[in-house]
């Protein structure tokens, strides 16, 4: 029954049924703080599957049951201020019209410029200006972002005036990521010296800091570690993934969120009732799959912005009020969304080589459909007769899965589709080849520094930009015509875009030879100049027609263009739901909502659109990829 708990499979039954009051202090027991134990609340999941939305309505509720609540989002492409309808910002904040609630969005700049002052303030009139400007330039490593973001983190876990702090984590793997830093940053302490994250002598206090944090995240007492995802085959991938690195970080998950499971009421035709079939089968899968409790949100037919809607999810989740988010389904005429039509020889000159190789870049909000657009727009070339590769830098792909075969660190033949080749790259391999390239350019030099090295080289920063040089090495590879990166989510996508520039300047500071320095920054400037090129490259931003996934993809979109002088050149809109399906009222609104997004996409984008139905179930196999690319390219 929609919302209704599932206890354990350990539990004398597993199946869903009536809640009873009992089943819902479960939850409950999750987010409220015992008498004078201040309590901290994780949401994670994969991108786009409503983290958020979750976040935001606990904190309401808990708010409304008279706790002192701070809610916090470290999501590099926060969305916070959108959802309650105020600016919020990189400043704690109090919500209008809810007492006790206040809200942060960490800013990733001033977070990391924060963080500098603080390195820095314990060492000024001990050291010379000159020593001191090194050390600032020092700290433009490429991890420092994120050790900013989680020094800001562990800030507010150390806050008592507040009962309760939840935090509205960023995507899935750059959460566990950050999670992980506190063990990397120790060992960088313990050897002394300086760090890739600044002198060794002025964060030994810090390590204080985190040894507390990583101990409240290990008390049950104290922290709660919630993951929501959507009722699809691949959010059960990256879900259990999840939870067994946190399980081995000594995490223990609270309880799981299956969110926007469509309302069997609005399943009024064949294709929306084959579509609400599938979604029972993944949410029976669920439940084989996960020995936790796990709790049912339904989708509405509109987006859940404003305190009344947040209050409406909350009494589901924690007091099992089904009736605060019940909707009325009533008949009306199956319409259809205004088609997003595309001139096909428009979409194949920015899809297809002008000359040499054709680099396209398919990026937007993490859960918006990056990778099966990737992919079948990889299918439609290699189709076209294009001998084509596909790739993935985000480290929470299913490229494997979709494709269902093994993909390795280097190129591999898709089965059954001449011509379309595709790899994922693997972080640890990406490490191991950076690690051998640069100690057999230091091998000549004296122990010293090759001892600097290797220290270097174990850093936190080290694996990161072994990913971002493997990133750049495919610019130079020869034998494509086309070559597909299918990003990371945006935020990450920006990051990975903007570190080049910070990596130079570690390598130059630090203990590498200014051999290597040089010849990174020489691949880098080429691979920048590839991206900027419109007659080499072309960027492709995915959303669906919602606000906050258009709202993020065009402020990604701005940034790009500021920062890195790159331009968008195509926009994707997702999930547009079929013609002649939908006969309700549901669905009406819906539509509604939907032609009212694809103009805005239009009036802020200004670029060609290619229209993505709905389709029944996720994709998954070479024969359904291929249906998917005729059916959004034609021919």
């Amino acid at each position: 029954m929609t919302g209704s708990p599932t206890p354990r499979r350990d539990a004398p039954s597993s199946g869903g049924g009536e809640p009873d009051a009992a089943g819902y202090s479960v939850i409950r027991k999750y987010v409220t703080p015992e008498k004078g134990i201040q309590r901290f609340i994780f949401f994670s999941g994969k991108g786009g599957v409503g983290k958020s939305t979750m976040s935001c309505s606990t904190a309401v509720w808990l708010a409304r049951q008279g706790y002192r609540t701070l809610l916090v989002t470290t999501d590099p492409a926060p969305n916070l201020s959108d959802i309650f309808g105020q600016t919020i910002g990189h400043r704690i904040t109090q919500i209008k019209g809810v007492e006790n609630l206040s809200a942060i969005e960490i800013n990733p700049d001033a977070a990391s410029e924060e963080y500098r002052d603080r390195v820095v303030a314990p060492l000024t009139g001990i050291l010379d200006e000159q020593s001191l400007k090194g050390i600032r330039e020092q700290l433009n490593s490429p991890c420092i972002e994120e050790v900013a973001a989680f020094d800001k983190f562990i800030e507010f876990m150390e806050k008592p005036e507040y009962d309760v702090v939840v935090f509205d984590t960023a995507p899935t793997g750059h959460t566990l990521r950050l999670l992980e830093l506190p063990s990397g940053w120790s060992d960088e302490l313990a050897k002394g010296g300086a760090t890739c994250i600044g002198p060794s002598a002025s964060l030994q206090s810090s390590k204080v800091k985190y040894d507390r944090a990583i101990a409240a995240l290990h008390d049950e007492k104290r922290t709660s570690f919630v993951f929501v995802l959507r009722p699809e085959r691949l959010s059960i991938y990256e879900t259990r993934r999840s939870v067994d690195e946190l399980d081995e970080l000594g995490v223990r998950t609270s309880f799981l969120v299956i969110n926007g499971m469509l309302p069997e009421a609005a399943a009024t035709d064949d294709f929306f009732r084959a579509r609400y079939d599938h979604e029972q089968a993944i949410v029976r899968e669920i439940h084989r799959e996960f020995t936790i409790e796990t709790f049912i949100v339904p989708q509405r037919s509109t987006e859940i912005n404003g305190l009344a809607l947040l209050e409406a999810v909350g009494a589901l989740l924690y007091e099992g009020s089904e009736e605060a988010v019940r909707q009325t389904v009533t008949t009306a005429t199956a319409g259809a969304t205004s088609p997003v039509l595309h001139d096909e020889a428009e979409i194949l000159r920015l899809l297809t080589p002008k000359k040499g190789t054709r680099y396209l870049f398919i990026t937007g909000k993490g859960g918006v459909g990056k990778s099966t657009i990737a992919i079948a727009t990889a299918v439609y070339l290699a189709g076209k007769g294009y001998r084509t590769l596909v790739l993935t830098t985000d480290p929470a792909s299913h490229l494997p899965e979709t494709f269902g075969q093994e993909l390795g660190n280097e190129p591999t033949q898709v089965n059954g589709v001449e011509n379309l080749y595709a790899t994922q790259i693997d972080p640890e391999a990406a490490w191991n080849e950076y690690t051998a390239r640069i100690l057999d350019v230091v091998k000549d030099e004296s122990e010293e520094t090759r001892k600097a090295v290797q220290e270097d080289l174990s850093s936190p920063c080290a694996q990161e930009m072994a990913a971002f040089e493997k990133f750049m090495s495919y610019f130079d590879l020869k034998g494509y015509e086309i070559i597909i990166f299918d990003t990371a989510p945006t935020g990450h996508t920006l990051r990975l875009l903007e570190m080049p520039s910070d990596w130079k300047g570690f390598i130059d500071l630090g203990t590498l030879t200014k051999k290597t320095s040089d010849a990174t920054a020489n691949k880098y400037a080429h691979v920048i100049e590839t991206m900027r090129n419109r007659d080499e490259s072309t960027f492709v931003f995915v959303m669906y027609p919602e606000y906050t996934p258009i709202i993020e993809a065009w402020r990604a979109a701005e940034d790009l263009k500021a920062q890195v002088g790159i331009e968008t050149g195509m926009v994707a809109i997702n999930l547009l739901l079929p013609a002649g399906y939908g006969n309700n009222s549901y669905f009406a609104e819906k539509r509604q909502q939907q032609e009212k997004y694809v103009q805005m996409i239009r009036e802020r984008f200004r670029v060609p659109l290619l229209g993505v139905p709905l389709f029944v179930e996720e994709l998954k196999g070479i024969d359904s990829l291929k249906q998917m690319s005729r059916t959004i390219f034609g021919s």
